[in-house]
């Protein structure tokens, strides 16, 4: 009696899992945007409603090929409930290095000639914002929280009232390896993060922080150092992050 119990809730799962799948916009986007010998495989997989406002970009793999790796709209979260809210807007260059995953409700937005990289394990969690006219880079395992926003961008000109020197709008950005970022935490222009870095919730990042080194807690608005030597237990959890989110395993 067990044994069939586990295979009707095994079989529910993977029907659950199917239906969750928005095969409609998930086969458009592999055979729109990959090669044949790549899309035929589907890496990407768009989980519930996501509107392509444009998908005119690139989106470019630089990895093994593997089905399900990228994940937009992935419900990897606690909260399972989606709003139906995501959207692409692409009309730069997106590179995944591996397995990826946004969460979510999620926007994502690269202008012409922008870049945006994405390293191995790195994710956006529920409700993300990505905006990208320049250049954006995810580490391998950066990963966010939800509700986080990394913008490269002013989106406006702004300029010093008393020596009319304007400003850069836009600079590049880069989050480093193995950088945890709480939720609601605003990346913005110019701002570069070390290894194992660290930054607390409702915080704001806009500058580089690497002089502080590795294995750092920041935090605050603006963001500041608060502690050293400290990190997520990145050895003890990367097993079980890649057995929770590598879908399909060889």
């Amino acid at each position: 009696m067990k044994k069939w119990y586990r295979l009707l809730v095994k079989l529910w799962n993977s029907i659950r899992f199917f239906l969750s799948i928005n095969w409609y916009k998930t086969l458009l986007l592999n055979f729109k945007k990959l090669p044949f010998n790549q899309a035929i495989k589907l890496p990407f997989f768009i989980y519930g409603r996501a509107r392509f406002t444009s998908i005119l970009g690139d989106f470019i793999i630089d990895a093994p090929i593997e089905r399900g790796m990228i994940g937009f709209g992935q419900a990897y979260e606690i909260n399972k409930a989606s709003l139906g809210i995501s959207e692409f807007n692409v009309n730069g260059t997106l590179i995944f290095k591996g397995h990826v995953q946004l969460g979510k409700d999620f926007f994502i937005f690269a202008s012409k000639h922008a870049v945006c990289e994405f390293g191995h394990m790195s994710s956006m969690g529920w409700r993300s914002k990505i905006i990208c006219t320049s250049s954006i880079r995810f580490g391998e395992f950066a990963r966010f929280g939800p509700e986080c926003q990394v913008i490269d961008t002013n989106f406006h000109n702004m300029k010093n009232t008393m020596t009319h020197e304007v400003f850069e709008k836009s600079k590049p950005i880069e989050v480093g390896s193995y950088n945890f970022i709480s939720n609601r935490v605003s990346v913005l222009k110019g701002c570069t993060t070390p290894k194992y870095c660290t930054i607390a919730s409702n915080s704001v990042c806009s500058r580089d922080y690497t002089a502080f080194g590795n294995n750092i807690l920041i935090g605050g608005v603006p963001a500041q150092l608060i502690k050293e030597n400290i990190t997520r237990d990145w050895s003890g959890e990367k097993a079980g992050l890649e057995s929770l989110l590598m879908i399909f395993k060889k």
